[in-house]
This record gives C-alpha cells, structure tokens and sequence, in this order.
C-alpha cells in the first residue's frame, strides 16, 4: 500500500491496529559499545552498500531514500505475537509452545534462518490474569536442545527453566511440562525465551508475557496498547517485533487516545527508543509500577528490560519513531531496521 496510502495530504487515514504491533530491523556498519559481540553477527543489508553509496549521486541516494519510506509498510509473510489460546483443564489454563527451525521473511523476498516458537517471530503472545493457574507443554522439535525462561515472573525454582540447574535441557524429539500459578503483585509486561545457549533467542525463541492485574484500576487506564519487541542477531540485524523496515507495522490512534507501549529488549544491545512529536510517561520498569510517573521522548532499554509508557496522541500526523542509534535505523540511502511510525488521526 505504502505510506501513501495511509496519509493523506494534511490528514492522515485510518489504519489497521492489531493489539499489538511487531518491528523489526537490520544494522548497517554498526560501532555500539553496548555490545561485545562482533558486528558481522547483526550485519544485513541497508538500503545500499557503502560501495554502492560511494558512487551514487544525491538525487540517486534521495531517490533509494524515497522509495523506503514509499513502501512502508511492505508486506511479508508471517506474523509474530498474536495471541496465543489456551484449552481449560479444570481450574489450569493450558498452552502449546512448540520450538521448531524454519526460514523467516523479516524484508520483502529476505529470510533469515529462524528458530522460533509455534513458527513465528516473536512467538505468540501470552496473556493471562494474576491468580491464574497456567500450564505450558513445550515441545521441541529443533535439532540441538532447548528450556523456557520465563523472565519476570515469580515462580516456583524448578520451573525456572535453566538447565542443569533448575531442570535438565529439553532434548530434540522432548516435552516439558511448566507449570505454576500466576501471583498477585506480579502483573505487568514480561517475557518468555530460551535460556539454552547465547543465539536461540536471538535468532526468535522469545515472545510476550503480559500479565493483566486482578483490578484494572490498579494500573494507569489507556484506550489501546502495542507491544514492540526489539532484538537484534540473525532476523534482519535489528529487529522490532520480528520484521525490519518498511516491513514494520505502523501504530495507530485516534487523537485524544491515550496508548500505553510495551517495550521488550530481548536483544543483546541497548537500543534507546525515540517518539517524535510527543513525550511519552513511562509507568512501569521490569513490569512493576514506577513510584513517580515520569516524562520522556527516549527510552533506553537495556537487554531484558521491559518498560511501560502511555501516550498521549494529541499531535495529528505521521511521526518517526526509531531506536536512536542510527546506525541501527538508517542510512545515507535511507531508514531501515529499527523504525516505524506512529499515526494520529482526527
């Protein structure tokens, strides 16, 4: 459609919203001293090599700029994080995971050998209420050995899902079984990953793990939410929620909306998350409320962080929203990787 199709001139037309929107990106030659692994494990292809950039003119680097932002959002196959359902056993709500090895489409004809859960990047979304009693069957049918982590949750120590500490690994052709109650005082915005090894979350064993409170007025209300998962490794370099621009998804929201952002690092740099336009307040940090709401543009996320920030879409247009280290986002021919835009409309 591009991004033409969902702005108009001096207006800005309606847009689809899943509940929660995924980005997902490609570094260029990248220096971050955040991280202490070479560049070549998250290096993919911008817009233009640096040798192509080198001979190009302006109007042709203008031009491959251009047509980036013309095509957002690309379309691609796959779609991670959507909501995952779960069968009843009693008072137990039962969930499947399934880690498998499969090849992801994170740009347009681009993929990326992946290991994932249920076949997608991020894996599905989970989402259940404090004082919930939850039980995950994981199967792996990968070819190297596998565990679930279930980072932020409080739970009982042998389902903690380290190996050979906490459980012995999941072998090829295994499933475990997790299961634990949900406790008061533990809602929030978690996640779940692989705990096996340094690449298998990098390369898509991870996902949400929201859980909702028992009262809704204990939390900050809000009109609609997004999660963004940020990551960075073999799916396209730097990554938001699986897909690297202009295959990311837009945010949407009517003005006057207040949208509450989940952000989740699973990756192994820090990525500071930047929103043009308008502040956003971050009410949470790892899940729990923050004493003092506070009031910011950037949000630095750390490896395993998650934060929580509401905002106000008072602003109409079309807004750049990006990780702001740029070598993470763009180029001299163009955005790419960690970027998308956030759309307000009358």
């Amino acid at each position: 459609m591009g991004i033409a199709g969902l702005v108009g001139v001096g207006s800005v037309a309606v847009a689809a919203s899943p509940v929660s929107v995924r980005l997902d990106s490609a570094p260029v030659a990248a220096e971050n001293s955040a991280s202490t692994h070479s560049m070549d494990e998250h290096q993919t292809t911008p817009p233009a090599s640096a040798n192509q950039q080198a001979t190009m003119t302006p109007d042709e680097m203008d031009a491959m700029h251009e047509a980036g932002v013309k095509a957002f959002p690309a379309a691609t196959q796959g779609l991670g994080g959507q909501p995952l359902e779960f069968t009843m056993d009693g008072d137990t709500k039962v969930f499947k995971l399934t880690a498998s090895e499969f090849q992801w489409e994170f740009l347009p004809g681009k993929f990326a050998d992946a290991q994932g859960y249920n076949g997608v990047v991020p894996g599905p979304e989970i989402r259940v209420t404090e004082g919930d009693k939850v039980r995950f069957e994981v199967t792996n049918t990968m070819s190297e050995s596998t565990s679930v982590h279930w980072h932020g949750l409080m739970l009982p120590n042998n389902m903690d899902g380290v190996p050979y500490l906490t459980q012995p690994p999941i072998k090829p052709g295994e499933t475990f079984i997790y299961e634990f109650p949900i406790r008061e005082g533990n809602a929030g915005s978690h996640m779940y990953h692989a705990h096996m090894g340094s690449t298998q979350i990098v390369k898509g064993l991870l996902g949400a793990f929201i859980v909702e409170p028992k009262d809704p007025s204990s939390r900050p209300a809000f009109d609609r939410e997004y999660t963004l998962i940020l990551n960075d490794g073999p799916i396209g370099g730097y990554s938001l929620n699986g897909k690297s621009f202009p295959a990311t998804q837009p945010l949407t929201a009517k003005k006057g909306e207040k949208v509450l952002i989940r952000y989740m690092n699973e990756g192994m740099m820090i990525h500071p998350m930047h929103l043009h336009g308008m502040p956003m307040t971050v009410i949470a940090h790892d899940g729990y409320l923050v004493p003092q709401p506070y009031v910011c543009d950037t949000i630095n996320i750390a490896p395993g962080q998650r934060f929580e920030a509401i905002v106000e879409a008072t602003e109409v247009g079309t807004w750049a929203f990006h990780c702001h280290i740029l070598s993470h986002a763009e180029s001299d021919t163009g955005m790419f990787g960690m970027v998308t835009v956030f759309i307000v409309e009358e």
